[in-house]
């Protein structure tokens, strides 16, 4: 008896994947909660264990096929010498007929339901499913093809067909062979998608600030090695700056906002995203009410959260509700940068390489270490005095940390 390999759940609001790369080849053996292969989502690559023992018999979605939820991806046969695909039985001679018959005509493909959260927004706003145009595998209806029927709106004159994409120019022939063509990554085509749409629909403006990291950088060099004995996790500067910006969130909430159609959600609570490269792209877990969490208590989760993102084994409770972001340039070298917004966030902030610079204290000319900071925010929802009150409020806590302790 076969056991069949289907898509498992992906979380919320996830309704498909793309199969990445197959583990196993068909005929091997496998073990039970083996991982056989890998899925992508939008968030996150997400491994499918073996759900019983046996040999993987017959693969049905190969690698770069998109699949929904409970999709059929193979089957395993039972016992580790099982066949890996029944051998088709060799076939009779045919027998020669007068004339063969035509081949009948498969029945087109019926369209597959729309997914669960999109039938659940098209509910919520009487959307019918014909006036959803689906952009999923056989027609089916997603929640972004929901949210972007309902933006046109339901008297919404048909919008002209946008200009396609200019194609790209040949190269030259003693260039092409130096070439390599590879597709994106379903994360990577995410994160180009969500950047892009943050730019284009939030009222983007970036202040800029500097501030001098003497007082932190005595203090960590004071204490660090007793820090580290006492919690076990290295003290870094990333707990200061969650620390300081929960702080000034707390002062300022439009920063800690997101707007929802003609409403403001104020969050009274410090869910920050900690911005974390990896060989698969840029990925943004979450620092769960940081604003409850101590220095030590907040580097040991992003610690915890940084090795799961380098190990590929984030979760996607992991990276869902974040409030606000910060994003750490400086350890690649940036000295300036102007950090585009996680949306629905209403800002992020953009940390950068701690440089010596001479700067005017009390009239003298000093050496300090100084640091770039940026912060991008949501023009629609966090004015400008509010953002310049922010990136001061940072900039005071980081430079006179006591604050930070005593919670001034």
């Amino acid at each position: 008896m076969a056991t069949e390999i289907r898509v498992p759940t992906l979380g919320e609001s996830v309704s498909e994947a793309t199969v990445g790369k197959w583990f196993k080849k068909v005929g091997d053996t496998v073990k039970a909660d083996e991982p056989l292969l890998e899925l992508e989502t939008d968030k996150v690559s997400i491994e499918v264990p073996a759900p019983a023992a046996g040999t993987l018999a017959e693969i049905t979605a190969q690698a770069g096929e998109t699949v929904g939820l409970g999709a059929l991806l193979g089957q395993i046969a039972e016992g580790a010498a099982a066949s890996a695909a029944p051998a088709a039985a060799p076939a009779p001679a045919a027998q020669p007929v007068a004339a063969a018959a035509p081949a009948p005509v498969p029945a087109p493909a019926a369209a597959m339901p729309a997914a669960p959260a999109a039938a659940k927004l098209m509910a919520d706003n009487n959307v019918s499913a014909a006036d959803v145009e689906g952009s999923g595998k056989r027609g089916q209806v997603l929640k972004g093809d929901v949210i972007a029927a309902i933006a046109k709106g339901p008297s919404a004159p048909a919008a002209a067909p946008a200009a396609p994409a200019a194609p790209r120019a040949p190269s030259a022939v003693e260039d092409a062979a130096r070439e390599e063509r590879v597709k994106m990554t379903r994360l990577r085509q995410t994160i180009a998608k969500r950047l892009k749409d943050a730019q284009n629909t939030a009222a983007m403006l970036t202040t800029y600030n500097e501030v001098d990291m003497s007082a932190v950088m005595d203090l960590r060099n004071r204490y660090k090695d007793i820090f580290e004995k006492k919690h076990g996790v290295k003290l870094g500067f990333m707990g200061f700056f969650t620390k300081a910006v929960t702080h000034a969130l707390k002062e300022l909430p439009a920063v800690n906002a997101e707007i929802d159609g003609t409403d403001i959600i104020y969050k009274n609570y410090c869910h920050i995203g900690v911005a974390v490269g990896t060989d698969k792209g840029l990925v943004v877990p979450i620092v769960r009410d940081a604003d409850q969490l101590s220095i030590a208590g907040i580097e040991k989760e992003i610690g915890r959260l940084g090795k799961l993102a380098r190990d590929g084994a984030l979760s996607m409770a992991d990276m869902q509700g974040g409030t606000f972001t910060i994003s750490n340039g400086g350890v690649y070298g940036s000295l300036m940068s102007s950090p585009i917004l996680n949306a629905p966030q209403s800002g992020i902030l953009g940390m950068h390489k701690i440089q010596d610079r001479p700067v005017a204290i009390g009239g003298q000319v000093v050496i300090r270490p100084m640091m770039y900071l940026a912060l991008s925010y949501d023009h629609r929802i966090v004015d400008g005095k509010e953002a310049v009150t922010f990136l001061v409020r940072v900039k005071e806590s980081l430079e006179d940390p006591e604050r930070l302790v005593l919670d001034l």
